[in-house]
């Protein structure tokens, strides 16, 4: 019992070179992808060694990526949170 797609697949000179081509991309930006995360990281070594906060900086990271309105939502959710928990 074969698969009736993966024959086409096969049999199909076309298809196939085009399947490896994307593979391929795919691999080079997966590539490109492992040197930036290693290039992050060294980043985050050197300002940890400098004497900042890592985990602080991730934050603001995540904070900037985000609208005004959707920033002030989300901190008025937690004040809110923190009264209600009396932590405020």
């Amino acid at each position: 019992m074969s698969n009736p797609g993966m024959a086409d697949v096969a049999d199909s000179g076309v298809a196939a070179d085009e399947l490896k081509q994307f593979i391929e991309r795919l691999e080079r930006l997966e590539e490109e992808k492992a040197g930036i995360a290693g290039d992050i990281k060294e980043v985050f070594a050197e300002l940890k060694g400098r004497g900042f906060d890592a985990k602080a900086v991730r934050q603001i990271l995540r904070i900037r990526k985000k609208d005004q309105a959707e920033r002030q939502e989300e901190e008025a959710i937690l004040e809110l949170y923190l009264q209600a928990l009396g932590m405020a």
